[in-house]
């Protein structure tokens, strides 16, 4: 049966407009985000469909063009779909880190950087430029590995914070593993990278390490 012959509080977009989003259910959100579904399954059944495919939301959403893209149902326009909706809810996270000084919001900062780092299957090592009221200024990524390590150099690290004009920067970086725990090799890279900005007057102020949902902070373990 076609969604438009549903009842209408159970139709996913007046539930939502009667209920409030947080009624819906995973393959609710997702049929709203298609907009529609494929022959013989409407757009709640396909979404349940590649759930149950990918073993879960965030399988979905971290499926890469290719892996997703095989999924019946899913072409470039829908994996294009899920992207966006993806990238919005990481933009949504960095906001607040623009409004208002970094160290003021530990929890938001963490969040984005899960939200930027958790799902990659690589290792990724970024910047986030600070200015002078440790205001964000820019996040870049600038070193992406291997699934357990990324090099590392810190003549680009400084170059790049030269170039923001930063007054100071938060180190991250991702264990695909997911474990949230620092290696000799991340507390080595740590010191080698405070003491090269320290000559720049850049403060480090954290090194955080995002595993499976955690992050770990190295100012909080008293590793800086």
């Amino acid at each position: 049966m076609a969604i438009h012959h549903w009842p209408p509080r159970e139709r996913p977009r007046e539930k939502l407009l009667h209920f409030g989003v947080q009624a819906l259910s995973d393959a609710e959100l997702i049929a709203l985000v298609f907009g529609s579904g494929t022959a013989g399954h409407d757009a709640v059944a396909l979404a349940r469909d590649l759930l149950l495919q990918s073993g879960s939301l965030r399988g979905l959403l971290a499926a890469d063009r290719t892996t997703c893209c095989r999924l019946r149902g899913v072409g470039v326009a829908r994996w294009c779909r899920l992207q966006a909706s993806l990238e919005v809810a990481r933009r949504h996270y960095q906001e607040p880190l623009r409004e208002r000084p970094m160290l003021d919001a530990p929890r938001h900062t963490a969040d984005f950087l899960v939200a930027q780092l958790r799902d990659r299957p690589y290792e990724v090592f970024c910047c986030l430029h600070l200015d002078s009221r440790h205001r964000l200024i820019a996040f870049d990524e600038l070193f992406r590995g291997t699934i357990d390590g990324a090099s590392v150099h810190p003549r680009e690290v400084v170059r790049q914070a030269l170039a923001h004009n930063a007054a100071a920067v938060i180190l991250a970086h991702n264990h695909p593993s997911g474990v949230a725990e620092a290696s000799q090799a991340d507390e080595l890279i740590t010191r080698r990278l405070r003491d090269a900005l320290a000559l720049m007057d850049i403060r480090v102020l954290d090194h955080f390490i995002v595993g499976d949902g955690a992050c770990l902070s190295f100012a909080e373990r008293g590793l800086l």
